[in-house]
């Protein structure tokens, strides 16, 4: 398989495993859609590792597949491509990017579907789509702008250029750089720190800011105040208060 789901102590790392370069490729974007959906169904998994391996996190899609399709062939691939992005984007989960090596096109448009992306010093992230007479197409001109803000993407998305880790953090398009022999374990720490914590209410928060940024601010504020309201039917709300009160604050079990 070239991507495998693998699930530890509530944390499901997303493994890419397309050597040498993890290029995603039609079967790859269909098998990453496919287990992004089993790691939203699965109670086990409370939290998300997006993983390349060692050395390439994936550098882009496969072009000598894309090469022989033509118009037709995309204008009916172009949905599942980007449907496949967003499976990942809305596991309701926290979800973190490990990203090693080089993230290029559709690899940077997958980092960018993770909640918080860890970077290696030696990593390599853009999209150079423009250089092969293309744009992004699995969400990059979307979600690159609203992380990083219009006139950045658009220079990145303009020039095809890639960035260092250091020029990366700079930009907001990644939030943390640490050697590379230590990106998977730090990502993971996180993803599984995050799978002790309330469930619900992670997934509340994750969906309030994702729904906010994608609509008017009077929307955004009706479903924060909606989730925020409903949590108080939950047990971890209570737990969480009850802990509170008696022994102060951070010291709840929420599993």
């Amino acid at each position: 398989m070239t991507v495998n789901l693998e699930v530890a102590e509530g944390v499901g790392t997303l493994r890419l495993d397309r050597p040498p370069m993890n290029a995603l490729d039609v079967a790859t974007q269909d098998r990453l859609k496919e287990l992004a959906e089993e790691a939203t169904r699965r109670d086990d998994v409370r939290a998300v590792v997006l993983y390349g391996g060692e050395k390439v996190f994936a550098a882009g899609a496969d072009i000598k597949e894309m090469q022989a399709m033509d118009h037709t062939a995309m204008v009916l691939r172009a949905r599942a491509l980007q449907d496949s992005f967003t499976a990942v984007a809305r596991i309701p989960k926290p979800v973190v990017a490990a990203v090693t090596g080089y993230a290029l096109g559709g690899g940077c448009e997958l980092a960018l579907c993770a909640d918080y992306r860890i970077a290696s010093e030696d990593a390599r992230l853009g999209q150079p789509e423009i250089l092969l007479g293309l744009i992004p197409g699995a969400g990059g001109t979307q979600r690159l702008a609203r992380l990083i803000g219009p006139s950045r993407a658009k220079d990145l998305i303009f020039t095809g250029r890639m960035v260092k880790a250091d020029e990366a953090l700079a930009l907001g398009l990644v939030d943390r750089v640490v050697p590379a022999g230590e990106v998977y374990a730090q990502a993971h720490a996180w993803a599984a720190k995050l799978a002790q914590g309330p469930a619900l209410a992670l997934r509340a928060a994750k969906e309030a800011v994702d729904t906010g940024l994608e609509t008017d601010i009077e929307t955004g504020l009706a479903v924060e105040r909606t989730w925020f309201a409903g949590l108080f039917a939950t047990e971890d709300r209570e737990r969480g208060m009850r802990s509170f009160v008696a022994e102060g604050p951070g010291k709840a079990k929420f599993l």
